[in-house]
């Protein structure tokens, strides 16, 4: 004679086909909860970098705004106003070892980048404060700029869709680039 099932077992034989009952008709019901995602920011964090001689290291860490049909230098970005040189927060410059920058001493160390544009000319200013989210918060710190230059803008015939930073190696040591929309912004470094 054969035994029938404990109560034990047809419990979890009910409990088994009320889940597959679920996963079948509501497939997303026995799952962990969806995974929450950030929003991509519209300017996403971009990074250049540049090696010297095996101890020379330069690294730009910024947020890479795109042009999407603005009208930027003088309209977006005004003319004779602070930028953060970017979007988000403020472009941040390290440096492994002293460097000559725009003919100046800058130390070894990191720092934030702002600039002033101007249709044939920019003022590069490198500030010693950390952590500034956009221009905002400049004028607060004005008196911890380091350094602070002029460097002619030239205007391309290329137009750069995204604001791009990068470096371009020349006889006496690279170039930083600012590049956007038909701005080129070459910035002399020498290391040593």
């Amino acid at each position: 004679m054969q035994k029938t099932s404990t109560p034990k077992l047809r419990i979890l034989l009910s409990i088994f086909q009320i889940a597959i009952f679920t996963w079948v008709c509501f497939p997303g019901s026995l799952c962990a909860q969806d995974v929450i995602k950030p929003r991509p920011k519209a300017s996403p964090l971009a990074m250049a970098t540049y090696q010297g001689n095996e101890n020379d290291y330069l690294k730009v860490t910024y947020g890479q705004p795109s042009k999407r049909g603005r009208d930027i230098f003088g309209n977006l970005v005004p003319y004779g106003s602070i930028w953060r040189t970017g979007a988000n927060e403020a472009t941040e410059l390290t440096t492994t070892d002293d460097i000559l920058i725009g003919g100046s001493l800058l130390k070894a160390g990191t720092y934030t980048l702002f600039t002033i544009p101007n249709q044939n000319k920019w003022t590069i200013i490198f500030n010693e404060v950390l952590g500034q989210w956009g221009a905002y918060k400049y004028e607060d710190y004005v008196d911890r700029n380091v350094l602070s230059f002029e460097v002619d803008a030239i205007k391309m015939s290329d137009i750069y869709e995204a604001f791009t930073i990068l470096f371009e190696e020349t006889k006496a040591g690279t170039d930083m680039l600012l590049l956007w929309d038909q701005t080129r912004v070459s910035i002399p470094i020498k290391m040593d």
